[in-house]
């Protein structure tokens, strides 16, 4: 009867014990820090207004706005074959295991082992004994997650994985937009190539003029060597221009995962004619509300995410300084017999449970505290940074949209004019009325017009591909109005472990 009160009484200590600590790792204050200002004070309306329709919105496939068959092509194959590419989906199947592994802690660890030995020993002096034994042994052991220790890693891990996933998602399309961009490049160059050839042509063509004025007595050989000056500067501009396109030709090829050897692009199959650089669309696109931007980039989303994975470590840290509590219970048969469970074995059974608490670990544990807080408040700082980034990105890349295309319409009228003046040049330098230095000014103009356009034209196709990269691309988080809640709630609520 004694034994039955003491037993009763140590189990109502024990008790009392847990629900103190308990008590004790409730009211441990777990508050984040507050969330960016910013994220509660977006702006209303763009600085940069765009005469798109307000109510378009952007596709997922985007590139194909820009009027190129063969850009899609190029993405497409980049898709499936880009190294940055593999190397992030790796990464997300790393966070997929890590979760399962941190999952793994939230249930008993159960074992299971069988053993047999024979073994002979000899006194001093004695004569040899032999011994056999046999064993099988089941164990199990489960820690109790009174705290919410393991539950915070798991937590952690699952955001973990969500950052890897937006983080997939970010690689994407910095993929795509870099095809895009080079592609337009290697076009842009191979048309500025193209307008160098033809103004070389137009030079050699002045150039026999001031010849034959030369041999018959109208112009002095000073007018043939200023000729002769600007057809060999026309000239020297052609090999830059061919450096810089092979070598544009070669990172695009990078980003298909191909070798350079070989790779080309800019040919329409059909004709195996050069691609008309002038015949791409420059897609009017829709920025949408600065609000939009929280759910639309897919690296604020990784960002946001990180927070949460932040927020449940410093949860995994607070448990850590209370004490852990493991349960324990194995089970067995012993026998005398090698590899024979039936002749008249041994038994045995267990069970126990153990409270484990640091006393005094050199500020350790309080320390972790304090760095995972400090990961927490940093990773909230990445978000407000990385809030302000976007926000930036898309005013820039407005205006260059818009100054470009204005860029564009007034470059024209120039290199119309540019036109008419040198055709005027040549006839009244033919008769005498003008001398050379008149038509090398107008040759000058032209040929610096034609080639400013062609970098206008890039700038605009440029700028289209920024802003679509720059308001995620068409890609929507598809759990936003659920996760929403959750992660307003980790990045600005309070929670103890």
């Amino acid at each position: 009867m004694n034994d039955v009160i003491n037993k009763f009484n140590f189990a109502k200590t024990f008790s009392a014990v847990i629900l103190t600590l308990a008590i004790g790792a409730c009211s441990t204050p777990g508050k984040s820090p507050p969330a960016p200002e910013i994220v509660s004070n977006m702006p209303t309306a763009w600085s940069e207004q765009s005469p798109a329709d307000s109510n378009a919105a952007i596709n997922a496939d985007w590139w194909r706005s820009f009027n190129s068959p063969e850009l899609s092509t190029l993405i497409d194959a980049a898709l499936d074959a880009n190294p940055d590419l593999a190397i992030a989906t790796e990464r997300v199947r790393q966070a997929e295991a890590q979760v399962r592994i941190a999952g793994a802690s939230l249930f008993p660890e159960l074992s299971v082992g069988v053993a047999t030995a024979r073994s002979k020993t000899r006194p001093d002096g004695g004569a040899w004994s032999s011994s056999d034994g046999s064993s099988a042994s089941f164990s199990a052991s489960y820690e109790l997650d009174l705290w919410g220790r393991n539950a915070a890693g798991v937590r952690s891990a699952e955001s973990s994985l969500r950052a890897t996933r937006f983080d997939l998602e970010t690689a994407r399309l910095t993929l795509v937009a870099g095809v895009a961009d080079g592609y337009f490049q290697v076009l842009s160059l191979r048309g500025r190539l193209a307008t160098a050839r033809e103004n070389l042509a137009i030079a050699d063509r002045v150039f026999a003029v001031v010849d034959a004025r030369v041999r018959n007595g109208a112009a002095s050989a000073l007018d043939l060597a200023r000729q002769q000056t600007a057809v060999l500067t026309q000239r020297a501009t052609i090999p830059p221009l061919e450096l810089q396109e092979r070598q544009t030709l070669f990172a695009l090829a990078l980003l298909l995962g191909k070798p350079p050897e070989g790779f080309d692009v800019g040919l329409i199959a059909a004709t195996n004619s050069p691609t008309d650089f002038s015949a791409l669309l420059v897609p009017a696109i829709t920025p949408g509300l600065p609000a939009d931007l929280l759910t639309r980039r897919p690296d604020l989303a990784s960002a946001e995410a990180q927070i949460a994975a932040a927020h449940a470590n410093v949860g995994a840290a607070r448990a850590a300084l209370l004490p852990g509590i493991q349960l324990t219970g194995s089970a067995g048969l012993a026998s005398k017999v090698l590899l024979n469970f039936l002749d008249a074995p041994t038994a045995a059974l267990s069970l126990g449970a153990s409270l484990m608490q640091t006393i005094f670990d050199g500020g350790r544990l309080r320390s972790q505290v304090d760095v995972s807080s400090s990961m927490e408040r940093e990773m909230v700082e990445n978000y407000r940074k990385a809030i302000l980034a976007g926000l930036a990105d898309v005013e820039s890349t407005l205006a260059a949209n818009q100054r470009t295309a204005e860029q564009d319409a007034l470059q024209n009228q120039i290199l119309e004019q540019a036109r008419r003046a040198l055709r005027l040049a040549e006839i009244r330098y033919r008769e005498g009325v003008d001398d050379l230095l008149v038509v090398l000014d107008a040759q000058r103009t032209l040929f610096q017009a034609e080639d400013q356009l062609a970098q206008i034209r890039l700038a605009r196709l440029q700028a289209a591909v920024g802003l679509y990269k720059a308001l995620g691309g068409g890609w929507v988080q598809q759990e936003s109005v659920g996760r929403k809640s959750e992660a307003s709630s980790d990045v600005g609520g309070g929670d103890g472990p």
